[in-house]
């Protein structure tokens, strides 16, 4: 298991502090989903849902970049 977990309810990463999922996660999760991109969009769009709760004050704008907006920046191409 990852040290980069988010530790709930501010959702900072457990292992170096940044907001999660950290670039550290990040790059893990990319590779852990390299072959299926809609399936980590829908673990991360689930982890924004759950921090949404709990994060009431934080725009959703920003639980969208920091969720699921990076993954934009990452094209997925198949040969």
């Amino acid at each position: 298991m990852s040290a980069h977990q988010p530790l709930r309810p501010n959702w900072f990463c457990a292992g170096c502090g940044h907001p999660w999922p950290c670039p550290s996660r990040r790059n893990q999760l990319l590779a852990q989903y390299t072959d299926a991109p809609v399936s980590l969009a829908l673990v991360l769009g689930t982890a924004m849902i759950e921090a949404a709760a709990e994060l009431r004050n934080v725009p959703a704008g920003e639980l969208h970049d920091q969720f699921v907006g990076w993954l934009s920046g990452y094209r997925h191409d198949r040969a």
